[in-house]
């Protein structure tokens, strides 16, 4: 049994069970002190809901005060009595290392993996969780508004929104699948907005059939099992037009997603999920995203900021909702660290494996930072044998800037320096780059529309929205230089018998010297 494989045993082991939908993911977190917390005090679903957790572990680049904290189940809902909310399933790196079975710091090498070996969905018949209980919109009542207690994040977001919404569309010429999670505002008892980001595949798929005059079929997933929303954000060209995210989370679990048919529209459904919508996008109508509040923004994104408003959105007609008895909304704080563990590990994982592609073994860790939402910063730490390898460090990030379009800024560190550990890479900026030298610059290529220095007005030399000026930031010593910039070294004592309690025991998965007590007492 290889490292890996006996740390997913031992998390699998001691989380008493595999984790197969959203509530065994909630039976193997209540097996780890900290890193769930359940509440019955009332909570407003309107801005109050993301505030509480804001403070408790929303993290990310959400405002200060914040911190890192468990994920919450809200159990008592103002206006929803029937109803209760998860927030932050995945708002820890460690929290979605022990759902994915791996170390915190494996996550990226796990989903690689997870990329190389998927397995394919399947459809399956006969009743399934996810519809135990249909509510049909021609239903005198129905009203997706006290239906499903959708949050918002601040009081100024144009409206409820489905954060962790997993759209399922088809290719209505091709037939092949892809899922996506889009910004879902409801607007009314039976329709929402959907926003697309450039170059979205559903997006493509719409298109097509609207140049038709038809509707597209789709199903909006929510409360999965969380290697299901990690393996959806992949995008191309790791996932091209015509693949399957699904079958990324096949590739996780080692068995495929299990899908259903819809109850009211010809499209799946997963079959495990705890809530679903039914609906169609209906062809060449629009709607303002705020249009019942004015506000003038949409929600926090995840660079930190309120996203405008989109004064022209597709519309989603509602056919059905299909829930489980006692179903969990599961929602996010949309700039918080949850957007950059899901986002961040799929795009650390798409890097990867081309570097590893291009490269065997010169690059040996990824981080998609936090600060970047998961999205526009990463960091890449390279193994430098020879003088030579300067300049594959550099290859390195261009490759790097190639295979995830929206990525703006990449730090390159070396083997010595931590990536994951924020003081550490700035220490590297600090002492091992010079401006002048030690950056490159990639003027006007295509980036993400959220990022509002993407303008320009911001920077008139920028032709659209969107478009940016690409930067690599070499924080690793000249080869030539390495002696000079060798690190202090400290004896590596286990410090466990000095202070009992204080570690956890898989902080020292590699061996350490002994401590100096145990070595007098040998």
């Amino acid at each position: 049994m290889n490292k890996r494989t006996e740390a997913q045993h031992l998390i699998r082991a001691a989380g008493q069970g595999e984790v197969c939908d959203l509530r065994s993911a909630l039976d193997r977190l209540a097996n780890y002190p900290g890193q769930l917390l359940e509440t019955s005090h009332e909570v407003d679903p309107n801005a109050e809901l993301a505030g509480v957790y804001k403070r408790i572990g929303a993290g990310g680049t959400v405002e200060r005060p914040t911190r890192l904290g468990p994920a919450m189940m809200f159990n008592t809902l103002k206006g929803y009595p029937d109803s209760r909310v998860l927030v932050g399933l995945m708002a820890s790196r460690k929290r979605v290392g022990l759902l994915l079975e791996a170390e915190p710091s494996r996550l990226t090498q796990r989903m690689a993996d997870a990329v190389r070996n998927a397995i394919a969905p399947v459809t399956i018949s006969g009743d399934v969780p996810c519809q135990e209980v249909v509510h049909l919109a021609s239903d005198p009542g129905f009203d997706l508004r006290t239906l499903i207690p959708a949050p918002t994040n601040t009081e100024g977001d144009a409206g409820p929104f489905l954060c962790l919404g997993l759209v399922l569309g088809t290719d209505p010429d091709e037939g092949h699948s892809d899922v996506t999670i889009h910004r879902l505002c409801v607007q009314g008892r039976d329709e929402l907005s959907i926003f697309f980001a450039p170059g979205r595949h559903i997006d493509a798929f719409r298109q097509k059939a609207e140049a038709r005059g038809e509707a597209l079929p789709v199903s909006i997933n929510m409360g999965l099992d969380p290697a299901i929303h990690i393996g959806a954000c992949f995008e191309a060209p790791t996932t091209p037009f015509g693949f399957d995210e699904l079958s990324i989370a096949g590739g996780l679990r080692g068995k495929p997603v299990e899908l259903v048919d819809c109850v009211s529209v010809a499209q799946k459904s997963i079959a495990r999920a705890e809530i679903v919508i039914e609906g169609e996008i209906l062809p060449n109508v629009r709607v303002v995203e705020d249009q019942n509040t004015n506000t003038g923004h949409a929600m926090p994104e995840f660079p930190g900021y309120n996203g405008p408003a989109n004064p022209s959105l597709p519309v989603i007609k509602v056919k059905a909702v299909t829930m489980r008895r006692g179903a969990i909304m599961q929602t996010l704080v949309g700039p918080g660290e949850e957007h950059t563990n899901l986002a961040g590990i799929p795009t650390e994982a798409s890097i990867y494996n081309a570097l590893q592609d291009a490269m065997p073994g010169f690059a040996t860790q990824v981080y998609a930072h936090t600060a970047g939402g998961g999205k526009l910063l990463a960091v890449i730490q390279v193994n430098k044998k020879n003088a030579f390898d300067d300049g594959r460090a550099r290859q390195a990030a261009i490759i790097a800037l190639g295979v995830y379009s929206e990525l703006k800024h990449v730090v390159l560190v070396d083997g010595d320096v931590d990536p994951f550990d924020s003081d550490d890479v700035l220490w590297a900026m600090t002492t091992r780059f010079q401006g002048d030298v030690s950056t490159m610059f990639l003027p006007k290529i295509n980036g993400h529309v959220l990022d509002p220095s993407q303008t320009p007005d911001f920077n008139p030399a920028l032709p659209a929205k969107g478009v940016t000026c690409k930067t690599v930031f070499d924080c690793t010593a000249p080869f030539h230089m390495r002696a000079e910039f060798e690190r202090a070294k400290f004896r590596d004592v286990d410090p466990r018998p000095y202070a009992p309690g204080m570690f956890d025991d898989s902080e020292f998965d590699t061996p350490v010297a002994a401590t100096r007590s145990e070595a007098d007492h040998d």
